[in-house]
């Protein structure tokens, strides 16, 4: 071992003074310095690697810190992974608003006896029950609004400038009625109810949900018609009630339309009727967004064939022109909808003719009702100028766009049976008859459910 100034591997060889020994003598070698010396030393080869660093990385954060940061992230996405695993396997769903219910429409085509009337072109709503009524949406007077139930004034406002909006699009609108362009009334129905829109256009169908003519009045364009002078005359009225947390709006109007046949000039003019009562139901989405929820809808319309469908369109009698006969209904027949229905258009109805014999509504005929035979002489004879009655099986087998109008006085009215079958007809059971009514100027709302 070397003594105690000498360097660890002895004196260097060369070195000046017998083995330098004056220059390490100050300077001390000892255990520990020797055994640092080895760990910070890198070897030749590493030293030479320019990728390699020349000293130790010493770490900012321990190794146990890293450790606990990381077990630490785990366990945060594992309880996260949890509560959503949770959230979708939770038996308690989210409320959804209801389903918006479907449209329920009858549509009643009115047939007329005899011919229709001719009206005057220039004047085709002169001397008839139309002559007062407002033309176009000026007859869809709007009432006063107030607060119903949890909508405010301006609330109720807006829903009945929207329920008017509508009823002026699908009823008078000519785009519509004679050209039909269903886009204005698409763009107010609730888009929960565009499905049954869509599929009624479609596939029109008697099944009351999927009559075109419940959603709106729209004449055939293979028939050519045209609106007359005077366009449309409407009167009617709209009330507003709560149902539910929902706003309801009834309407109840008749539309009358002078009519005539495209083409040549001496085409005779008449008088086409439409009576439409319609539910609306509004929530505060709806009026948000300009929307309407149609509910139900009743519809008469004259002078029609009852033989013709009315599901996708109008095609009104024209002027001059007769209703086809009307064909017995089989209740054994269940291939049928026994929605399908009409009745008799009233003569008051039918509009005023050219003066060529007796003014209508003051004419004294006798006119025996349906099924029976003459009065006997002597007896007190009935006019024709306030109804004409059509047969049925019984009151209670009418629709239920039928019945509510009998109980509530509505334009229906029943009357005894008929007595004694006429000459030469088939026996049949006893039947009642029904009367119509001709509506008032401002009919009736549909009654509160």
């Amino acid at each position: 071992m070397s003594g105690h100034g000498d360097p660890p591997e002895g004196a260097s060889e060369g070195a000046p003074g017998g083995g330098g020994d004056d220059e390490y003598r100050s300077v001390v070698f000892d255990e520990s310095f020797v055994r640092a010396a080895r760990i910070q030393e890198f070897s030749a080869q590493e030293r030479l690697d320019e990728g390699a660093r020349a000293v130790r990385v010493r770490h900012m954060v321990p190794h146990g810190l890293a450790r606990q940061a990381v077990a630490l992230l785990l366990l945060i996405f594992v309880a996260f992974g949890f509560a959503v695993y949770m959230g979708v396997r939770h038996p308690y769903k989210a409320h959804r608003p209801a389903a918006v219910p479907p449209l329920r429409s009858t549509v009643i085509a009115l047939v007329p006896d005899g011919r229709v009337p001719v009206v005057r072109r220039s004047s085709p709503f002169a001397g008839t029950r139309a002559a007062g009524y407002k033309a176009g949406a000026a007859g869809l007077e709007l009432p006063a609004p107030h607060p119903v139930g949890s909508f405010d004034q301006a609330e109720v406002a807006k829903a009945l400038d929207t329920a008017k909006e509508y009823l002026a699009d699908s009823s008078i609108d000519p785009a519509t009625v004679l050209y039909g362009d269903v886009g204005p009334v698409r763009d107010l129905i609730d888009p929960g109810q565009l499905d049954q829109f869509d599929t009624a256009l479609g596939r029109p169908d008697a099944d009351g949900s999927h009559e075109v003519t419940g959603w709106l009045v729209r004449f055939d364009p293979a028939d050519s018609v045209e609106l007359a002078h005077g366009g449309i005359r409407v009167s009617g009225a709209f009330t507003s009630m709560a149902s539910g947390n929902q706003l309801e709006i009834d309407s109840d109007h008749t539309f009358v339309y002078a009519v005539h046949g495209a083409g040549t000039a001496d085409t005779g003019t008449s008088l086409f009727t439409v009576r439409r009562q319609m539910r609306f139901h509004f929530d505060h989405a709806d009026l948000r967004e300009s929307h309407i929820e149609l509910v139900e809808a009743r519809v008469q319309a004259g002078p029609l064939s009852c033989s013709t469908s009315v599901d996708g369109y109008f095609r009104p009698i024209l002027a001059g022109g007769r209703a086809a006969p009307v064909l017995g209904t089989d209740p054994y027949d269940r291939a049928h909808s026994a929605d399908a229905v009409c009745a008799p258009l009233s003569t008051l109805a039918e509009g005023t003719p050219q003066p060529t014999g007796t003014p209508t509504g003051t004419s004294t005929a006798t006119t025996p009702a349906t099924g029976s035979s003459a009065p006997p002489a002597g007896a007190p004879q009935q006019t024709a100028t306030t109804t004409a009655a059509v047969t049925t099986a019984d009151t209670a087998a009418q629709p239920s766009a039928v019945r509510p109008a009998l109980a509530a006085g509505g334009p229906y009215e029943a009357t005894a049976p008929a007595g004694a079958q006429s000459a030469g007809a088939t026996p049949r059971a006893p039947a009642r008859a029904l009367r119509y009514r001709a509506p008032t100027p401002v009919p009736t709302p549909i009654p509160s459910r």
